[in-house]
């Protein structure tokens, strides 16, 4: 719970009302991406009838890169690092960025900074290239340790 500087009648102080508004977006962000993540560790997706099935594994036998994700997201919840890894290591390498994303976000809200995230064209084919490289070798013959 978050501390409220209060002054001698009980009523929040200006600084702290600014505080409880600048960390509210973070807030609400983090309950929601938890909830989520509560949820995929209570459904477990091993067990087939719970979630849809990826449409282009389904179709035409390719892992996208998203395949495995949620299997990945649950073993993280139950604390099984490998399993999540061999489930999707993009998706892990994706929650530990939101971790230190989500809190540079809150230290700079904090200090009463603006977060600013400014990816260049670089930055995106990088991400881009990365994401194609990881679906391409996971379908591959010798990337069957990249299935999930």
């Amino acid at each position: 719970m978050l501390d409220v500087d209060t002054d001698s009648l009980g009523t929040p102080a200006p600084g702290a009302a600014a505080l409880a508004r600048r960390l509210a977006v973070p807030a609400g962000l983090l309950a929601a991406v938890a909830g989520a993540f509560v949820y995929v560790g209570a459904v477990d997706p091993n067990e087939p009838g719970h979630y849809p099935a990826c449409p282009l594994l389904e179709y035409t036998g390719i892992f996208c890169p998203g395949c495995g994700g949620l299997r990945s997201a649950h073993a993280v919840v139950h604390g099984d690092l490998a399993a999540a890894l061999q489930a999707n290591v993009l998706a892990v390498a994706g929650y530990a960025l939101f971790a230190v994303l989500w809190t540079v976000w809150v230290v700079r809200a904090t200090r009463g900074r603006p977060m600013r995230i400014d990816l260049g064209p670089a930055h995106l084919w990088t991400a881009g290239a990365l994401t194609l490289v990881f679906t391409v070798v996971r379908n591959s013959p010798f990337g069957g340790w990249l299935h999930p």
